[in-house]
């Protein structure tokens, strides 16, 4: 049986509900600012089509075709102009708006809390995220998930990103950890699960939506309760059954 000691989350769309969030605050900047009287028609159509050149910049992020400040501007600056608005100076502030409006709300995933409390009285839990230091940091505190993670490793100050292997290294050396006892928990099958098996680790997928992928995670959840099972209560004489993961046989509580 394999144990593990120390789990490393991802932030976004993982444990902190990023759509729902940023849906709320671009619908808050679409209304304060008007957008219905500049020509877009609905907060809808405008969040729809920011959220497509978003996925698109973050792509282009994650394979080092762009850099930080080009993905914060860029996005909205291609959003903007798909509805004429390119040259209106609030495609320049809104960017701006946006960041810091965005870490102060606070849903997240269901059983995120309850799950990072039972987990972080019998593991080491640490947190690997890209993002922006200022507004990772601000996500983290708002939520009050800050509380659960011992160590916390943002792209924007390790100077790598994931999926790169050099991200999962230093975050190995700040947890003073080994790869045979860290996990990856994360919802990005490029950044977080191919990264962390091409640096070693083993992984957690958490798709709540099932989408179909031919990579192979050591596990694969569709909630994050399901952490549960595949991360029992090691430090107790807990008696166990066995499970039949993706990958390998584990051990759950008997409860």
């Amino acid at each position: 049986m394999k144990i593990y000691r120390h789990i490393f989350f991802d932030l976004d769309h993982t444990l902190w509900d990023f759509n729902r969030n940023s849906v709320e605050t671009l619908t808050e900047l679409f209304f304060s600012h008007q957008l219905d009287q500049k020509g877009i028609h609905s907060a809808d159509e405008f969040i729809r089509k920011y959220f497509e050149f978003n996925t698109e910049m973050w792509k282009m992020y994650h394979q080092n075709k762009i850099d930080r400040e080009t993905l914060r501007v860029i996005r909205f600056q291609k959003t903007f102009s798909h509805f004429n608005l390119g040259n209106d100076a609030l495609s320049r502030s809104f960017p701006d708006e946006y960041l810091q409006l965005l870490p102060t709300k606070t849903h997240l995933f269901p059983d995120a809390v309850e799950v990072l409390a039972y987990l972080k009285e019998k593991y080491f839990l640490h947190l690997i995220t890209n993002g922006f230091e200022h507004v990772q940091w601000a996500k983290l505190n708002s939520s009050g998930l800050r509380i659960f993670f011992k160590e916390i490793i943002i792209s924007d100050v390790t100077g790598f990103k994931k999926p790169d292997k050099e991200i999962f290294d230093a975050a190995l050396k700040s947890a003073a950890a080994i790869a045979d006892e860290s996990i990856m928990v994360g919802d990005d099958i490029d950044a977080d699960i191919s990264g962390a098996i091409s640096a070693g680790w083993d992984s957690v997928y958490f798709n709540p939506e099932s989408k179909p992928h031919e990579t192979k995670p050591t596990f694969e959840i569709t909630k994050l309760s399901e952490l549960k099972q595949i991360f029992p209560d090691f430090r107790t004489g807990t008696p166990y059954i066995k499970i039949q993961t993706m990958k390998q046989d584990i051990f759950a509580p008997l409860c």
